[in-house]
């Protein structure tokens, strides 16, 4: 639904629905997420989330905006406490990620939806990893690939239970560095 329109994220009431979608998202994942739940978990019906949201998608993306901000913000913590640095970006990837992993699958298993998130926020979001690749887009989008590919595969749980994850991220972001 390319045509979904974003809301305005600067209504407190808005902010309240997205708040409560989070918090179903977070506790249940994807799934449990419907305008249904939603407007139960309010205490009000169905119909009047359209007031703020015209449907389910338009709460996704305001949940997928919200995950571009506050990984754009880990990221650019970690770049302040180490400018240039692959591995301290990977670590506050990785981080953020496995800490909201219903909301990283909900924002990243599926198209993303550029033209309904706020302007520069896609930029944003990138901006410290391309600092880190000297403004390489090959290399950023090589090391965006590595990060989200571990990423997705421990929070779908499909590492064995001995693996090494630091040590692969290691190996593999050497490798991308070479």
């Amino acid at each position: 639904m390319a045509d979904t329109p974003v809301p305005d994220r600067l209504l407190p009431r808005a902010r309240q629905i997205a708040g409560v979608a989070r918090e179903i998202l977070e506790e249940s994942g994807p799934a449990a997420l419907t305008m249904r739940t939603l407007a139960d978990r309010l205490g009000i019906k169905a119909p009047s989330l359209y007031k703020h949201f015209p449907d389910k998608h338009a709460v996704e993306v305001e949940l997928t905006a919200q995950l571009l901000e506050e990984s754009a913000a880990a990221l650019e913590a970690a770049e302040a406490r180490a400018p240039g640095s692959l591995a301290v970006l990977a670590e506050a990837y990785r981080t953020y990620a496995v800490a909201h992993p219903h909301l990283y699958c909900l924002a990243t298993e599926r198209p993303l939806p550029r033209a309904l998130l706020p302007a520069g926020l896609e930029d944003r979001a990138a901006a410290p990893l391309m600092r880190a690749c000297g403004g390489d887009v090959d290399l950023a989008r090589a090391v965006w690939a590595f990060a989200h590919g571990m990423v997705i595969l421990e929070i779908h749980g499909r590492f064995p239970g001995d693996a090494d994850l630091d040590a692969a991220w290691g190996r593999g972001l050497k490798a991308l560095r070479s």
